[in-house]
This record gives C-alpha cells, sequence and structure tokens, in this order.
C-alpha cells in the first residue's frame, strides 16, 4: 500500500506539489495523468526521494519514507523509470540492468535479470550492447527492464510512451499489464490515457500540482 498525505514541494522559490494526497493498494497500477509541467516528474522524483518535500509525508505498507534517500528507498523495493531514460552509455545492458540489484547489495540479482529477459526477450537480445549503442526506444525497454529488477514493491514509471513509435508504445503496455496480480504496486505517468487507459486501476489527475482522482 502506498499512501501520500498533504504533500507540497518545492523547486526553488516555486511551489510545485500543492497538498497531493493519493492511496494505491498492493498490486494496484495507478495512472498520474497530467499535461508537461503539471508536475508529473516532480511527484514521481519526490516518492523516489530525490526531491524532498516541505511538508507531507509518504509511506509504503505503514512505513514512513520520509527520512530514507533514494538508496535507502530503492534498497526497499522501489524501482524509478526516469523519462529521460538515464541509461550508462559505457555499460553494457546487462550492466545497466544490474544497477539497482548491486545498489541493493541484493543476492538474487540472477533471478531478477532472468525474470527480466523473460518478460522482454527484445532486451535479452541487446544484454552485450553498450548503451552507447542503442536507439531511444531500445533505450525505453531497457529503462523499464532495470526498474522491474529494482521495483519488486513499487514501481514509478515517468512517461513510459513518450517519443516512442506506436509499435513500441504497445509493446511497453503489453509488458506492463503483464505486471498485473504480481503484488506490485504501480504509478505510471502520462499526459493522456491513450495507451494506458485499459491498464489502469485508478486514475489520479494533476494540474498545477494539485491531484484529484477519478474512476478508470
Amino acid at each position: 500500500m502506498l499512501t501520500v498525505e498533504r504533500l507540497d514541494v518545492s523547486i526553488g522559490p516555486v511551489r510545485i506539489l500543492r497538498g497531493v494526497a493519493l492511496r494505491l493498494e498492493g498490486g494496484q497500477l495507478g495512472g498520474l495523468i497530467g499535461r508537461n509541467g503539471a508536475g508529473k516528474t516532480t511527484l514521481l522524483r519526490t516518492l523516489m526521494g530525490l526531491l524532498r518535500p516541505s511538508a507531507g509525508s509518504v509511506s509504503l505498507d505503514g512505513a514512513s519514507l520520509d527520512a530514507l534517500p533514494a538508496h535507502r528507498r530503492a534498497r526497499l523495493g522501489i524501482g524509478y523509470m526516469p523519462e529521460d531514460r538515464q541509461i550508462i552509455p559505457q555499460l553494457t545492458v546487462e550492466e545497466n540492468l544490474l544497477l539497482p540489484a548491486w545498489a541493493a547489495g541484493a543476492r538474487d540479482g540472477a533471478e531478477r535479470l532472468a525474470r527480466v529477459y523473460r518478460l522482454i526477450p527484445e532486451v535479452e537480445a541487446l544484454r552485450g550492447r553498450r548503451g552507447l549503442q542503442l536507439s531511444g526506444g531500445q533505450q525505453k525497454l531497457v529503462a523499464l527492464g532495470r526498474a522491474l529488477v529494482g521495483g519488486t514493491r513499487l514501481l514509478l514509471l515517468d512517461e513510459p510512451f513518450e517519443g516512442v513509435a506506436p509499435a513500441l508504445a504497445g509493446r511497453l503496455a503489453e509488458v506492463i499489464g503483464l505486471l498485473r496480480g504480481e503484488g506490485r504496486t504501480v504509478i505510471l505517468s502520462e499526459s493522456d490515457l491513450s495507451h494506458s487507459r485499459k491498464l489502469l486501476d485508478v486514475v489520479f489527475d494533476i494540474d498545477r500540482g494539485a491531484v484529484t482522482r477519478r474512476p478508470a
């Protein structure tokens, strides 16, 4: 269960998030829907611990995350797919995928990797290629795989369908859909529901840093 209460976040003098509150049950897939600049990335970065709120709280399964930096949240099984992918160019695809497991000191890294390869066999075919050799669409697939390696409890997917061809967007949606029923909580952000409508259990609209819930 993910619970966010009265979250305020500012970047410099600009207040970005305003009293954000949302709740997702374990295993639910929620959509964070809003135009560019509405606060989607800021909220996901705050949940990951990359930004500090000025007010409010975040908890996972009843345990507060407020005092935990990003690396400690990652060790709790929170995975993050940034909009700009952030694939490390000098590392191979497999090394990029394993980074969250290495950073968390996970003993089951090989099992997590094998599961990603089962879900996204296209990524296994790229395993020895370096990040700088990947196309933008291939980087999206690798970034999703890397988030899956780390996100055993909570996945934060920032604009996973942005800037990719329709066929690849459909493939990404298919992979995300396969996560249903596994017990992971998932939040994905998108500017509209064109790719995710059939995936979501709940939709949160975000506008000018404020969030409202509506039926999926």
